[in-house]
């Protein structure tokens, strides 16, 4: 079983970059005629910047860059400057009640699968919005996650129940509705960029920075 660690709980950010790659190859033909070809399955990159580091937080980076792909281990990346709908986003975890009773903690029901790219959610606070660039992430088991960007604004009814557009398409043959949808802190399985680590120390440079990619364990 797969090792996998969180990001390090350091005060602050500075700087981060979260985007998909999807790769395509376009060939350009006589008579202004061009084809693609996109590959099926897109993965996440990220790159991290934290702010200035004081030594506590120094070592913890330290410690994880150690820790999070050099023997195989993997790390929860996420969009740290969404970490939950922006609409929702009071600066703490999300929580709550459900419409239909019950504490919320920022998960959710996968209930259906309408398509690849359209899915119905319950199990959520009555009224709770969702904007375009959030993120919801569909985690099947402790080792397998898909994370997603909501294309349309979306706003649960008073059961708790939501239509959500997403990009990239869901997996659906390796993703179903036992999966549970995640809106705090969704991720996806990261390691570190062999060699992309770059931990300098000084008076005045303390900001580590790494990229990161999405695996597949």
């Amino acid at each position: 079983m797969a090792t996998i660690i969180d990001l390090p709980d350091i005060v602050g950010w500075e700087k981060c970059d979260f985007d998909p790659v999807v790769v395509r190859t376009t060939d350009r033909m006589e008579g202004r005629r061009t084809e693609g070809v996109r590959m099926p399955t897109g993965y996440w990159t990220a790159s991290y910047t934290p702010g200035y580091l004081f030594p506590r937080d120094m070592g913890k980076m330290d410690a994880f860059m150690m820790c999070a792909g050099d023997d195989g281990e993997f790390f929860r990346g996420y969009d740290v400057f969404r970490p939950r709908p922006i609409l929702m986003d009071a600066g703490v975890p999300l929580s709550g009640v459900k419409a239909g009773g019950g504490a919320f903690d920022g998960t959710a029901e996968l209930h259906t699968i309408t398509d690849s790219r359209t899915v119905v959610i319950y199990g959520l606070p009555a009224g709770f919005q969702l904007s375009e660039g959030d993120y919801v992430e569909f985690r099947q088991s402790s080792q397998s996650s898909s994370l997603h960007r909501i294309r349309l604004p979306a706003t649960a009814d008073g059961a708790g129940h939501v239509t959500l557009s997403i990009k990239y398409g869901l997996d659906t043959e390796n993703f179903t509705t036992a999966a549970i949808a995640r809106f705090e802190k969704p991720s996806c399985l990261m390691q570190i960029d062999p060699g992309s680590y770059k931990g300098t120390k000084s008076k005045t440079n303390r900001r580590p920075t790494f990229t990161a990619t999405e695996m597949f364990p």
